[in-house]
């Protein structure tokens, strides 16, 4: 059974770091390309972050970009997500998704592109 379980979130405070994960049971990664989304309460799930199987290429929303950070470590079948400067406005539930790479559109964030998805993990930004 294709499964992809989150871990790592938590309460951080303003200025401060997170290291989320991603680990896949079921099916190799090697051939999927994985996101990150995440959904704050009262808004719609939102594209932060992927990765392509195929040459390790990254894509990050402006919102995020030079402060988080996408990787993947095919031979752990985990993707991560390293999240710096974190601000309040980071609060959300966060969700790891995959899809074959083929399937994508290049960089794509829109969420329903995406087949496969996590249970999600809480980030609480705030002092």
């Amino acid at each position: 059974q294709l499964q992809l379980v989150e871990s790592g979130g938590g309460l951080v405070q303003p200025g401060g770091s997170l290291r989320l994960s991603c680990a896949a049971s079921g099916f190799t990664l090697d051939y999927y390309a994985i996101g990150w989304f995440r959904q704050a309460p009262g808004k719609e799930r939102e594209g932060v972050s992927c990765i392509s199987s195929s040459d390790g290429s990254t894509y990050y929303a402006d919102s995020v970009k030079g402060r988080f950070t996408i990787s993947r470590d095919n031979a752990k079948n985990t993707v991560y997500l390293q999240m710096n400067s974190l601000k309040p406005e980071d609060t959300a539930v966060y969700y790891c998704a995959a899809v074959l790479e083929l399937s994508l559109r290049v960089g794509s964030l829109s969420f329903y592109e995406y087949d496969y998805w996590g249970q999600g993990t809480q980030v609480t930004v705030s002092s």
